[in-house]
């Protein structure tokens, strides 16, 4: 009978099936190693899924939106901040304006909520209050809410947490953090500016933190005196009750006359963006920016699971190694290329199915957990748990990928071995890699010209909006060219170990081995040290994109002072009399509040009293009397500023862009800031070192005591002259540029001026002296006091201090709130990364050695046999780990830092471009140090003894 050659039916099927049955039983054979491997893949899905859930559950559903700030009512009436009738809210925030002309109209009168509420509602109203209570001698402030916060109608807005109702005028509820501040307890009496109340249970706000001090009061508890005073946002809003729905087109009627109306129905069913605008305005487009934002988390989850996909190569690699020989007796067997590859490949398929699967399963649980302890808490942070199910879709899918893929490299070079020399040596044979290495010039070829590509199409035009337009493309071919070319690096790791092989002549017994060791198992050793690299990649990217991202916010902070310095006013206004008339100002000693502040703090450094030209005071408001003058001795309607000439005028596009963000214009003290009662100081040398942070060049006093000004910003100078402007701001008049009005100039000075950049952009426009100030009336007089201190104090400090300035003031007045500067935890962050960073570098070198170190165990006992030292191997550990570490830390630092770069320079970050030299000086350094010390202590001394097998 002939011998039938033919492929027998469904034989690559049955194939398929023996290879995952195979796969399964060698899992579960070594399943130390198999749990390495599950776990590197679940955990960057995990935290992947847990990130995109935590993003997602911090942005508020309509539903949530509905639930937590209208309760069971209809709509909300608040106040809307419109300056003309032509504007619209945003129809999912009462609060915010998102399409208006711009244009100010003078006549426009802004209507009482509570007179456009339409018929056929039951009305709630809520009013703010702002109530004070005694601490000692002092008075502090706290908020009050007069607001029936138990109807049912606020059901899921309001809840009751603990205690019960109020039973009588004297009873009130209060909010948790009310209570732990005052140390209060239920039945114990609390005194406060409205009366004294006993605290009978405690309120829930589903839109604000627990941590707020806030006592709720029901209609007629607060005195009449205690008015919320002029019509804001802050002071009242109302609640309707009823069957109807409030439209979108009685939105817009109540927009047209100042009131911002959250709608229920409009909140669940918002109108097509068409008519959420005004005619000639354009709808601001936050595609480019979701874009970005979501672009970043690509790049660091698939940088984070190339890391660990190249770990788990490693290990797959030294795997497929140790079933070499039963690989090759399936294939003298008859089994063909394809099985032999897919025995390895489908080890992959399992155990990332495994891990993707119990990634996002622990990922969705964590962040359960988050979100049921914040909310349990009572922070608003999270408004429910959201999961992200197409971002958690496409976490699994990468880190199915990125185990699969892990596995297919050793698969590929177990199939191609040949099956006679396996089963003679038990081992494949090296490759050569030329195919390998010309690929990865060709990657690292294509990087370079997509990173090209995406700076110069970024670079092309100056035109912010055009550049806003072009950022999703930009973005994306930068991080494709960053990932492409880690992967260029990767595929010529093996290249560079054999170069460096052939250069390790002067090196140490112990380096040279590890190199040597390195380039003959580079199946183990290209992973490893990809791995690291992918690290280092994602640090160094982090490390720059962060330095310069600080830099852009020190850039753009917004200074009320220098650094740990508090302004305290030394007039504030007194509450409306029960009338409603307005009572006198009040006026305190500056000496008394600089001894209180003292007295309060410990780490008041200086106090320097401010002089500058007389504030607003008494102005009437609406339109200018032609018959009243803008300053009589009882009032004053006047602000003083500088102006900015024609020629140092911003740059700016139509939709109001900066053209150029490094433009010197467009930078420094003043420069988009509205003037206010002390932008211009008067006073000397003093006044200058307090306020400006830098000691008053000669010149400069020079100036001042020639009658100039010195002039915190070269924008308002021309020619060595700057001009004083006298506004009137009952009048107002178009911005020089842009929508808006400003208050109209009533006069202008010209006075020789000399430049003294501040330490920082404060908001002054500069100092002039008492003999200029009388001699343009500018009625100067002690207006505050700066308050600077050694340090920025804490909560309980600065409440100290608030309740000290307090009892000065006689009522709650200023709290005392020292300008914070920078973030405070900013300058860490890079730390944490290079930290974060080191972590996984020690974790890939410590995988990278075990698995190395288990590699070689027969070779380790040649060395014992003959006579080797027992510290060799403890050597080698530490030679293996810094040799793996410092190649891939170096190499990721160079594919991480240049694509940051060109990143940072291709969209508007490019004005705040900042490489942390120290910190990747560390990342390429001290880290691989650090690491080979770590491998070096934790390795046993004693080389193993074995008797070796024949092959």
């Amino acid at each position: 009978m002939p011998l039938d050659l033919a492929p027998a039916p469904q034989g690559r099927r049955s194939g398929r099936r023996v290879a995952l049955r195979l796969a399964r039983r060698d899992i579960a054979r070594h399943k130390g190693r198999s749990l390495l491997i599950v776990l590197l893949i679940m955990l960057p899905v995990a935290g992947m899924t847990g990130a995109a859930t935590l993003y997602q559950s911090s942005q508020r559903t309509p539903g949530e939106i509905v639930r937590y700030e209208l309760g069971n009512t209809q709509a909300r009436f608040s106040v809307l901040p419109v300056p003309s009738a032509d504007s619209l809210q945003d129809p999912l925030n009462d609060g915010a304006v998102a399409s208006s002309s711009g244009r100010y109209d003078p006549d426009f009168q802004r209507t009482n909520p509570a007179d456009a509420i339409p018929a056929g509602y039951e009305v709630l109203p809520q009013r703010t209050l702002t109530l004070t209570t005694g601490v000692g001698a002092a008075l502090v402030s706290l908020q009050g809410r007069e607001v029936d916060a138990l109807n049912p109608a606020f059901e899921g807005k309001y809840s009751l947490l603990a205690g019960r109702a109020p039973h009588d005028g004297t009873e009130v509820l209060v909010s948790p953090g009310l209570m732990a501040r005052f140390h209060l307890a239920f039945g114990q009496e609390f005194t406060t500016s409205a009366g004294t109340f006993v605290p009978v249970g405690t309120i829930r706000d589903a839109s604000a933190a627990d941590s707020n001090s806030i006592l709720y009061l029901k209609a007629g508890q607060a005195p009449a005196e205690l008015a919320p005073g002029p019509l804001t946002r802050q002071s009242v809003s109302y609640y309707l009750v009823g069957p109807e729905p409030v439209t979108w087109q009685q939105i817009k009627e109540a927009n047209s006359e100042g009131v911002g109306v959250l709608s229920r129905s409009v909140v669940l069913d918002p109108p097509p963006a068409g008519q959420r605008t005004v005619p000639g305005f354009r709808l601001h487009d936050n595609t480019p920016v979701l874009v970005s934002v979501y672009a970043t988390f690509g790049l660091v989850g698939a940088l984070a699971l190339l890391e660990v996909g190249l770990l788990a190569g490693a290990a797959f690699a030294v795997g497929a190694k140790r079933q070499v020989r039963e690989l090759a007796l399936l294939a003298s067997s008859g089994a063909d290329t394809s099985t032999i590859g897919a025995v390895v490949t489908a080890g992959g398929l399992w155990l990332g199915s495994v891990a993707v699967a119990a990634g996002a399963a622990v990922g969705l649980g964590a962040a359960a957990v988050v979100v049921h302890v914040v909310r349990s808490t009572g922070s608003a942070r999270l408004a429910g748990l959201h999961p992200d199910l197409l971002l958690t879709a496409l976490a699994m899918a990468m880190g199915l990928g990125a185990c699969v893929l892990a596995a297919l490299v050793p698969a590929r070079q177990v199939s191609r071995q040949a099956v006679l020399g396996a089963l003679k040596s038990g081992r494949a044979p090296a490759t050569t890699g030329r195919r390998t290495t010309l690929a990865g010039v060709i990657a690292l070829a294509f990087a370079a010209g997509l990173l090209a590509a995406g700076w110069l199409l970024g670079s092309s035009t100056a035109d912010p909006d055009r550049q806003a337009e072009q950022l999703p493309v930009v973005v994306t071919m930068l991080i494709a060219g960053a990932v492409m070319g880690v992967a260029g690096l990767v595929l010529l790791t093996g290249w560079l170990i054999l170069r460096l092989t052939s250069r390790t002549q002067w090196l140490s017994l112990s380096l040279r081995m590890a190199v040597r060791d390195s380039a003959r198992n580079r199946g183990r050793s290209v992973p490893a040290v990809a791995a690291v690299l992918a690290a280092a990649t994602l640090a160094s990217a982090a490390l720059v994109l962060s330095a310069s991202q600080q830099a852009g916010l020190r850039d753009s902070h917004y200074w009320g002072a220098l650094e740990n310095q508090a302004y305290l006013p030394l007039t504030v206004d007194q509450p409306l009399a029960a009338d409603g008339s307005r009572r006198p100002p009040l006026r305190v000693d500056a000496t008394a509040l600089s001894s209180a502040l003292a007295e309060a703090l410990g780490t008041v450094e200086s106090t320097q009293l401010i002089t500058a030209p007389e504030g607003l005071r008494s102005c009437p408001e609406g339109p200018a009397d032609p018959g009243l003058p803008a300053r009589t001795d009882t009032s004053n309607c006047l602000v003083f500023s500088l102006a900015t000439p024609q020629a140092n005028e911003c740059p700016k596009t139509p939709q109001g862009r900066l053209v150029d963000r490094a433009d010197w214009r467009c930078r420094g003290s003043m420069v988009n800031e509205q003037p206010s009662d002390r932008a211009i100081l008067v006073g000397g040398g003093e006044e200058i070192r307090a306020a400006l942070g830098r000691d008053a060049s000669p010149e400069a006093l020079a100036v001042l005591k020639a009658g100039g000004m010195v002039v915190t910003n070269q924008v308002f100078v021309h020619d060595g002259k700057a001009v004083l402007q006298a506004k009137d701001v009952r009048t107002q008049g178009p911005a020089p540029s842009g929508p808006g009005t400003v208050p109209s100039v009533v006069s202008n000075t010209t006075l020789a001026a000399a430049v003294l950049e501040p330490a920082v952009a404060v908001p002054y426009y500069g100092v002039v002296s008492p003999e200029t100030a009388r001699r343009l009336d500018l009625r100067a007089a002690p207006t505050g006091v700066l308050v600077q201190l050694a340090k920025y104090p804490a909560a309980a400090e600065a409440d100290a201090a608030s309740a000290a300035a307090a009892a000065v003031y006689g009522q709650p007045g200023m709290p005392f709130q020292p300008e914070p500067g920078i973030s405070q935890g900013s300058q860490w962050m890079g730390w944490s990364i290079v930290a974060a960073a080191a972590f996984i570098t020690f974790s890939a070198a410590g995988i990278t050695t075990g698995l190395s170190l288990a590699d070689a165990r027969t070779d380790h006992a040649t060395l014992a046999g003959v006579g080797a030292s027992p510290r060799l191997r403890r050597a080698l550990a530490g030679s293996q780990a810094l040799f793996t570490s410092g190649v891939g830390a170096l190499l990721g630092a160079l594919a991480g830092a240049v694509p940051a770069l060109l990143l940072v320079l291709s969209t508007d970050m490019r004005t705040a471009v900042e490489v942390p030299w120290l910190h990747l000086l560390a990342l390429v350094v001290a880290v691989p140090f650090a690491g080979a010390s770590l491998a070096w202590a934790c390795t046993r001394s004693g080389l193993p003894l074995s008797r070796r097998g024949l092959a």
